[in-house]
């Protein structure tokens, strides 16, 4: 599903008072490892596992300056592994969903501004290998980008056996997607809204499921923490619970399906849905009334 026009008119969304700045976290650097399987041509099945760290990479240069990121990707196979790192394309989707397209096809693509190297190497079995990732952006480039890096084993074809669709000579049996984000440092147009929260349908009976949508105003590419707190209006009993992290894309809507449990004491209630974008001012939010019975 395509991504929805940003709205030109908002609702009132009522703001809370709570100050951000308790609620930060930092940037934690997230690995994993990713194993893939593929057969031979004679039906013997193989695996190679590696580690690729991290997943996402922020970039913060200016217009006309170079930044450089490193990933670390390492062999935990038994053989060696020849490594191809390639580029692509995505487009957001409201619902999270990424549509993965060729490099340089999309407006907000930053995929020709990277330089990689190596961008095709070796491991051993238990070698690892830094890759360097260097963006230079543009002098007229003063808005978010972003692109996809994908890590993939390769093995090398013969002329008689590769694949046709394949001209480089090199077989494809597997990829980690890495994803890059660029905003400018001095870009401080930032602004996320949240708004429409109502119940949709929960196939699991312990849970009640909302949907709220958020709504990205600004130029900035935001880490949101989304959650909900529930009030009892009769006693002002509050409960949060845990957050959801979403990322929102410069004029572009998101749906986030947030859940409370199903077995709440019977009762009118506030629920609110909270987001927090890392601005410095202060949180979003919207709210309904809701029966219990």
């Amino acid at each position: 599903m395509n991504a929805k026009k940003p709205c030109e008119n908002y609702e009132i969304i009522p703001k809370f008072s709570r100050n951000i700045n308790t609620m930060k976290s930092s940037f934690i650097k997230s690995s994993f490892i990713f194993t893939i399987s593929f057969f031979s041509f004679i039906g013997i099945a193989k695996s190679q596992d590696f580690e690729v760290s991290p997943v996402k990479l922020y970039f913060s240069a200016e217009p006309g300056e170079n930044q450089t990121k490193t990933i670390s990707i390492k062999n935990h196979g038994n053989s060696k592994i020849s490594m191809l790192v390639s580029l692509g394309d995505f487009v957001p989707s409201e619902n999270g969903d990424k549509k993965m397209l060729p490099p340089n096809t999309t407006k907000r693509s930053c995929a020709n501004w990277l330089n990689i190297n190596p961008s095709f190497f070796d491991l051993n079995p238990g070698e690892e290998r830094t890759v360097s990732v260097t963006i230079l952006v543009p002098t007229s480039e003063a808005s978010s980008a972003w692109c996809m890096l994908y890590i993939q084993p390769a093995k090398e074809q013969t002329a008689f056996g590769a694949d046709k669709a394949v001209n480089t000579g090199l077989l494809v049996t597997g990829r980690i997607v890495v994803q890059v984000f660029q905003t400018p440092k001095s870009n401080t147009n930032d602004l996320v809204k949240v708004y429409n929260l109502k119940e949709i349908p929960s196939d699991n009976g312990k849970v009640k499921k909302y949907v709220v949508t958020l709504d990205n105003l600004g130029e900035k590419i935001n880490t949101c923490k989304v959650y909900l707190i529930l009030s009892d209006i009769k006693t002002a009993e509050e409960k949060q619970y845990p957050p959801i992290e979403v990322e929102t894309y410069p004029k572009s809507t998101r749906d986030v399906v947030l859940e409370i449990p199903s077995n709440i004491p019977p009762g009118q209630y506030a629920l609110a849905a909270v987001v927090d974008y890392g601005s410095k001012s202060n949180l979003e939010g919207t709210q309904i009334t809701i029966d219990i019975k």
